[in-house]
């Protein structure tokens, strides 16, 4: 289970290495001793977590449909790599991981089966020479598990006192919210899906959304289960910037003005690629230590601190 103080220290300490490269180095050393400005870090993994679960099994289950949703999440992410980026091991990964998928609809006898074949295909994926050398996962079963977060928040079920598992989830982020000050919210990976419809109930000014490694654009599984529809950008955000890097394999379809009408204020994403070092490129720490991603974050807490009520 992640702890959300040392993951808030983290993208901090990230944040604040950007800064520095903006330029900001007051604000970069402010950030890394968490003195420029209050901040929280939403968590919601705990969700999650299935009755009598462990480890990368957490996210997994035999529900009905989470394994074809999964294995539609898969197949975007693997046909949607763009080819002519690709080198040939890479393509050599994907096209063994392309004929697993394959095979998955003839092999499968019932959605435990699926599930279970999915993993080999997240097993071979993490082959792939950026995945393989960064680390973030020591498993194609906890990759799945991660990857299956996405697919169960979408299916809007799992009730528990009355409210769904993305009920559930968008209230614990909408928490940490303060309806009257302005915030400025960073969303990664499944938090820009949840940052998106959670932001579309708050109230309180955001001048600045930043969404990093977002699977919003991905048209299978997520974009037309996305809630309202067709999606908007929330009334509540003067500002969306929203950066994906090109080894990124969670953001195969990164331009989300594409995919995300504006808001009554004519504000909707604009997108930007980065460039990390080439070591397991998603994680949101990577994004944030990116000059061009910190820059207009510090600027923006700057502006947000000098207009919010004493």
């Amino acid at each position: 289970m992640r702890d959300p103080e040392a993951e808030r220290g983290s993208w901090l300490a990230a944040l604040a290495v950007g800064a520095r490269r903006a330029g900001h180095s007051f604000e970069g050393s402010a950030l890394e001793q968490n003195s420029f400005t209050d901040t929280a870090f939403a968590h919601y993994g705990d969700l999650f977590v299935r009755p009598q679960a462990q480890g990368g099994t957490a996210s997994l289950g035999d529900a009905a449909g989470e394994g074809e949703a999964l294995r539609q999440l898969l197949e975007e992410v693997i046909n949607t790599q763009p080819p002519a980026s690709l080198g040939e091991e890479e393509r050599r990964v994907l096209q063994h991981a392309h004929a697993q998928l394959t095979a998955t609809g003839r092999q499968a006898q019932g959605s435990g089966e699926l599930v279970r074949l999915l993993v080999n295909v997240c097993t071979t994926l993490l082959a792939l020479p950026g995945m393989r050398r960064g680390g973030q996962w020591a498993s194609g079963r906890i990759l799945a598990g991660h990857l299956a977060q996405v697919t169960r928040y979408l299916a809007r079920a799992e009730l528990d006192d009355g409210r769904t598992l993305d009920e559930r989830i968008r209230g614990r982020v909408l928490s940490f919210l303060d309806e009257t000050r302005p915030t400025v919210v960073i969303a990664h990976s499944l938090g820009s899906v949840v940052a998106l419809e959670a932001l579309h109930q708050h109230r309180g000014p955001i001048p600045l959304l930043v969404t990093v490694g977002s699977p919003i654009g991905m048209r299978t599984v997520v974009h037309p289960r996305l809630r309202p529809q067709p999606p908007a950008t929330p009334d509540c955000v003067g500002r969306w910037l929203n950066y994906w890097d090109r080894d990124d394999i969670i953001a195969p379809r990164p331009w989300l003005e594409r995919d995300v009408l504006p808001n009554t204020g004519g504000c909707q994403p604009v997108s930007d690629r980065v460039d990390s070092d080439g070591i397991w490129v998603h994680t949101a720490t990577k994004y944030l230590s990116q000059a061009s991603v910190a820059g207009p974050v510090v600027e923006a807490l700057r502006l947000a601190g000098e207009s919010a009520p004493a």
